[in-house]
């Protein structure tokens, strides 16, 4: 197996933990308005990811700087064919960053009612766009003889990827649903399982559409086992929640992510970005990789940090790992 091969697959883990972890907690800032009923519970809600959503972003962070590094041209035409949408899941990302540290620093309800609003449109939006910026990248988009994107914002926009969308959208708010359950006590807890029920059924429905459309397109043998795989796990953790056995309906519900995104890179490889138009014009593993001797330094700079990371953050989730309920808000804290 050479290098690039390598690093196609260690993209393909730091995308399927970013989508695993902010995954769930997408879901609970939506959860924000379609779960919590008062101004206490929006609070359990959110202290339930407040101290692990930005340690969850690092896999986004490090996703992106392999794919500049280690494949450059891919990384070129990505974010410049996908300029808007990822501008607009950027913009969002630091606006719900700034809700969580400023939506307490203030007592008035107009101030703390709109920065709730911003942490569940900010929740919701990424959900959707990065659904809708990977279907493109796996059905191909307009690249040219250059390597360049030469289609429009309105060509993303067509019906395979909207459905993606639809199908991240719903899966993540599964997932913070059943996190949820996992993480509070108390009614809301009660709550939140008969909601993940609810939408894990219409998660089901649109995520077994996309990942059939998806192998019907361009499937092989080992994406349909991935897809095998992630329509047991989702139906596992529906069996799972309806049977009040939290911890194994939110691994579940984690393994159907893993495996949805899994079948997603399977379809794609050895493509990194096919190109509609001809192709001969697509961009590989191989004309769009660095050279050897960058890959063999980022491998064991991988080697060395990656560990570290891993430890740290398993770190973060042992020590934040109670539940919690409104009963943990302090009276003079309920307003916050």
């Amino acid at each position: 197996m050479e290098l690039h091969d390598v690093w196609f697959i260690l993209i393909a883990v730091l995308w399927t933990g970013y989508f695993f972890l902010e995954g769930f907690d997408f879901g609970v800032g939506i959860l924000t308005k379609l779960l919590a009923r008062n101004r206490p519970e929006r609070r359990v809600l959110i202290n339930t990811i407040g101290p692990v959503w930005d340690g969850n972003e690092v896999w986004l962070l490090t996703a992106g700087g392999a794919t500049f590094a280690a494949f450059p041209e891919w990384y070129a035409t990505l974010f410049s064919g996908f300029y808007l949408p990822f501008l607009l899941i950027l913009v969002c990302l630091i606006v719900r960053g700034v809700a969580f540290e400023y939506r307490a620093k203030r007592p008035e309800q107009t101030w703390q009612r709109n920065w709730e609003t911003a942490i569940f449109w900010t929740s919701l939006l990424p959900a959707f766009l990065w659904g809708v910026a990977f279907g493109n990248i796996v059905r191909g988009v307009k690249i040219d003889q250059r390597f360049e994107y030469v289609g429009t914002v309105g060509d993303l926009l067509n019906p395979y990827a909207l459905l993606g969308g639809l199908v991240t959208l719903a899966l993540f708010t599964f997932h913070g649903a059943v996190f949820t359950a996992l993480k509070t006590v108390g009614d809301i807890r009660v709550r939140a399982r008969k909601l993940a029920r609810w939408v894990g059924l219409v998660a089901a429905v649109v995520a077994l559409a996309f990942l059939l459309w998806t192998q019907a397109d361009s499937g092989d043998g080992s994406s349909l086992v991935a897809l095998i795989v992630a329509v047991v796990a989702l139906v596992a953790a529906l069996v799972a929640n309806q049977l009040g056995r939290e911890g194994w309906a939110f691994t579940l519900s984690g393994a159907t992510i893993v495996a949805a995104v899994a079948m997603l890179f399977l379809s794609l490889f050895p493509n990194v970005m096919p190109s509609t138009l001809n192709g001969d014009w697509s961009l590989t593993v191989t004309n769009a990789s660095s050279s050897p001797y960058t890959l063999k330094i980022m491998t064991w700079l991988a080697v060395i940090a990656t560990p570290v990371v891993l430890l740290y953050q398993g770190w973060t989730y042992w020590v934040f790992r109670k539940r919690i309920g409104t009963q943990h808000i302090a009276v003079d804290a309920a307003a916050y």
